[in-house]
């Protein structure tokens, strides 16, 4: 009932998002086995970029999620490690910690893109939650409108993860520049850092691609349905 000819593009994005999250380990995986020269560890890192970019409020703790579990809380102004990269020296540690201090970075520059992600994270929440069982119920009980409230709830999720796209794009920016400025890493040790930081970029690409292939397929349907 829900095929449609777009279903092939959607999974052409999904076998892609699988690929990235794929490159994502194993570029990590990599970069875990190369020791930077500086040998400092990620919380290092991010204690010295924060503290010497006058963040000293901003706190750092041992994440308990498990590896790649990595954030930075706008909240709490806490920067949370996995216990690969709070106490791992290696390229891919540094670079993981030095990205989420990037987070924390925008946060106290007020950087536009940012501000505008937590400004949707209500109604992307709502969006994400509410949309599959109003466009389901919609096309079950064949109730247009219903589909249409579907589609507008799922674009408030779609915007949250196109505008999720620069953010993650400059807070990896931001991670190569302080880790050269600082002398964390050398120029040579700067294409592993992108690597792995690339690689993390790259499954926020696939991922959105995803949802905004949906999207379309769902505004079709609903034009479809109209006519």
């Amino acid at each position: 009932m829900f095929f449609h000819p777009m279903d092939f593009l959607i999974i052409i994005a999904f076998v892609l998002a699988m690929w990235a999250q794929s490159r994502v380990q194993s570029n990590f995986h990599k970069g875990s086995k190369v020791i930077a020269t500086s040998k400092m560890t990620g919380v290092e890192v991010a204690r010295k970029i924060l503290d010497y970019e006058g963040l000293t409020d901003v706190r750092i703790e041992l994440s308990r999620r498990g590896a790649l579990s990595d954030h930075y809380d706008p909240k709490a102004k806490v920067v949370r490690l996995s216990e690969p990269v709070y106490r791992g020296n290696s390229l891919a540690s540094l670079a993981v910690a030095a990205h989420e201090v990037g987070h924390a970075i925008q946060h106290a520059d007020h950087y536009a893109m940012l501000v505008l992600r937590h400004r949707l994270v209500p109604f992307a929440n709502i969006g994400s939650q509410m949309a599959p069982f109003l466009l389901i119920g919609g096309f079950l009980l064949r109730w247009t409108n219903l589909i249409g409230v579907g589609i507008i709830l799922f674009a408030a999720a779609v915007l949250f993860q196109l505008v999720t796209l620069p953010v993650e794009y400059d807070a990896s920016r931001r991670a190569k520049n302080k880790l050269l400025e600082l002398g964390m890493i050398t120029n040579q040790e700067e294409k592993g850092v992108g690597k792995v930081l690339n690689a993390a970029a790259l499954t926020y690409v696939a991922s959105t691609l995803i949802a905004v292939l949906e999207l379309i397929k769902y505004i079709i349907i609903f034009r479809e349905r109209q006519n």
